[in-house]
């Protein structure tokens, strides 16, 4: 899959990372910490042996609570194009409920952390 992404910080309106002409890698793996800080939550994720413990923030305090994500598999983009001010190591994905807060993309049954989205 072919496709090209620009994530932008709310915040500064400066981009946070592109992923132009590489490929998306989509992977699974388990939140292994988290804590809000500012109204974003942080979270550390373990992808397995292949890819370690990687980080990543969003504005998810409405839905979830930084601790009860903790041991929570999430799906993200692994290998983003990192921006020098940027926190963020992979990008978690989620869609927009109806009033627009974030629901994580999340596998319903637990898989190895590191599986691919194919």
């Amino acid at each position: 899959m072919n496709a090209s992404l620009l994530v932008i910080e709310p915040d500064s309106g400066q981009p946070a990372f592109s992923t132009a002409s590489d490929a998306l890698d989509i992977r699974v793996g388990t939140v292994t910490q988290a804590r809000l800080d500012a109204g974003v939550t942080q979270m550390w994720i373990d992808f397995g042996p292949q890819f370690g413990i990687r980080r990543t923030a969003a504005k998810l305090s409405k839905r979830y609570k930084a601790d009860q994500l903790i041991g929570s598999q999430v799906c993200a983009v692994v290998n983003p194009r990192p921006q020098v001010t940027s926190f963020n190591q992979v990008l978690a994905l989620g869609m927009p409920d109806r009033s627009g807060e974030v629901v994580l993309i999340r596998p319903d049954q637990r898989v190895p952390d590191g599986g691919k989205l194919f």
